[in-house]
């Protein structure tokens, strides 16, 4: 009897392993990762490479409000989903675009990025759709792309909405030159655990929920797949912009209306542990950076939204898509 219980106990242990879920992976383009909607694909060939762009388009295709949502750096189009939803409420036509490099979308061995660049992409597959006027949103580094699309091609943009977007100040002027291998060395040591640290002390203010961990399913899966050096190249490319490109100077050159939504609490500044030789600028100080972009943007609205850091459309939806339908409206 004794050794039956034993046999019994063994069997009990071992049915746990037996069955534990194998870990969740994707490839570089993230196949079996569903996003919220239909994903659809635009092919074209830029820089000598054939690339598909992946993006969902959702709602009344004879709509006449149409919305591009442009995402950030650490995420792609899947974090959306709440803003689509409300936005087809509101009746609109909704275009949500995963950039080159990014989600879905190609990893190019090779691509020499650049905002114009990506502006020109995301313009190309809006032409593909025969949609020549739209109002753009940029969240994040969308924010910067949201702003060199709206410079470039000023009679596409009817309404420009920023949403703490990073590139309020001139990086170059106070962080040093990396090269990209810097920046791909960075990557390849990347972690789940480092990702959700950062983002657990840099976007939602110390604090952590199964939504925000939700958004790092698509991360969590790239890294146990055996893509993660190319994924890892491309976020390592893309940095290169980010801290060459000067979105301080395109504001007085933007003529669409433009809404900034700023969460106060933000400190995102990219580049503050590699700071120039003698600088002592405090990188990330959202609450005066929304000012003076307000300033400097000609007729801009600011709505600023207290108490919340970079992601306000997650970290507290109720309080922002209240702003969100004000700056629609404006």
């Amino acid at each position: 009897m004794k050794n039956f219980f034993l046999i019994l106990l063994s069997l009990v242990l071992l049915v746990p392993q037996a069955f534990a879920a194998e870990p969740v992976t994707y490839n570089k383009e993230l196949d079996g990762f569903n996003y919220p909607f239909d994903v659809k694909t635009f092919n074209f060939n830029s820089q000598k490479t054939d690339l598909a762009m992946r993006y969902m388009d959702i709602g009344n295709k004879d709509a006449k409000k149409v919305m591009v949502l442009l995402h950030g750096k650490n995420f792609s189009g899947y974090y959306w989903e709440q803003v689509a939803n409300d936005l087809l409420k509101s009746g609109y036509r909704v275009i949500i675009p995963d950039q080159i490099g990014f989600g879905k979308s190609t990893k190019p061995d090779f691509y020499q990025y650049s905002f114009g660049q990506l502006a020109l992409n995301t313009k190309l597959l809006l032409d593909s759709l025969q949609i020549n006027q739209f109002e753009l949103v940029g969240h994040s580094m969308g924010g910067i792309l949201a702003t060199t699309f709206a410079v470039n091609y000023p009679s596409a943009v009817s309404k420009l909405i920023l949403i703490n977007p990073i590139g309020l100040e001139d990086y170059s002027q106070y962080v040093q030159f990396k090269d990209v291998n810097f920046f791909y060395k960075n990557e390849l040591g990347k972690t789940l655990d480092k990702a959700r640290n950062y983002q657990k002390a840099n976007y939602y203010d110390g604090k952590w929920s199964s939504e925000y961990e939700k958004l790092l399913v698509p991360l969590q899966g790239m890294l146990a797949g055996d893509d993660w050096p190319i994924v890892a190249w491309n976020n390592a490319l893309t940095y290169g912009p980010i801290f060459s490109e000067n979105l301080v100077d395109r504001f007085s050159q933007i003529t669409s209306e433009t809404v900034l939504i700023i969460g106060t609490r933000d400190q995102t500044g990219p580049g503050r542990g590699w700071l120039k030789e003698g600088v002592t600028r405090k990188l990330g100080e959202y609450k005066k950076l929304g000012v003076n972009a307000h300033q400097l943007i000609k007729g801009s609205t600011l709505i600023e939204l207290e108490g919340l850091g970079h992601m306000p459309q997650i970290e507290d939806y109720p309080v922002f898509i209240k702003a969100f339908h004000q700056a629609i409206a404006e």
